[in-house]
């Protein structure tokens, strides 16, 4: 944002380093889901409708197919550089926020009793440096600092 309030849709030089390996990771990895076989995409639907059940009413397939999307249209504003960085930090925060949430609601991903990943839940509490990442993108945005 300008002094005057207006959008600024240019980003600053230190956004571009998270920006780009944010961006290009999330980018592959919906190009990557665009070709799932059925088996894929049955686990992932299965594994992410039973932390979020309203996920039930879609396909597999639907599925898959929309998070590819989703994470295609993430990755290409965190790489854009007219897309301001509240604006791509807001989205990578959401996602990550969708992502720690199978963490926390997802049997086994942590220690009993605590916040903790186990082995398996690694693969999904490494996620937080999505939501870091966001979150400091936003706050740079908001801020002059």
């Amino acid at each position: 944002m300008t002094a005057g309030g207006d959008m600024d849709f240019s980003i600053k030089a230190r956004q571009v380093p998270p920006r780009l390996a944010t961006g290009a990771f999330i980018l592959n990895s919906g190009v990557g889901k665009l070709s799932a076989d059925e088996a894929t995409a049955a686990q992932l639907h299965g594994f992410a409708a039973a932390t979020y059940p309203f996920l039930k009413k879609l396909k597999p397939k639907d599925f898959v197919r929309l998070q590819a999307y989703a994470e295609i249209t993430l990755g290409a504003a965190l790489l854009i550089p007219v897309v301001p960085g509240i604006v791509a930090g807001s989205g990578l925060t959401v996602f990550a926020g969708a992502l720690l949430g199978l963490y926390a609601n997802t049997p086994g991903m942590r220690k009993p009793g605590t916040p903790l990943p186990t082995a398996e839940g690694t693969a999904l509490a490494k996620d937080v440096w999505m939501a870091g990442l966001g979150i400091g993108l936003i706050v740079d945005d908001l801020t002059s600092c």
